[in-house]
């Protein structure tokens, strides 16, 4: 018997993909917002593809915020972008 992938929807592109594919972004219970590549960090996770296309779409659509339940600042989303070029 095959052992089941979890998938996860992409807050940019919408796509369900395998949950290894995707970077986890993650609001820590203190309010932090990270980029988690491990996949393993304490707090509530929202899933975003590999790629900066995607993170500025779900930017765009204000879909971490809405995952989040709150207001996220600029410098956490440039924060985001830097570490998603280089985490490439």
């Amino acid at each position: 018997m095959q052992k089941k992938i979890p998938m996860r929807q992409c807050l940019g592109c919408r796509e369900m993909k395998p949950k290894k594919e995707l970077v986890r972004v993650v609001r820590s219970p203190e309010g932090q917002i990270s980029l988690d590549f491990r996949g393993k960090a304490n707090g509530r996770g929202a899933y975003v593809c590999r790629s900066p296309e995607c993170l500025k779409k779900a930017i765009k659509a204000r879909a971490l915020e809405r995952a989040f339940s709150c207001q996220i600042p600029e410098e956490i989303y440039m924060q985001l972008q830097a570490e998603m070029e280089a985490g490439e």
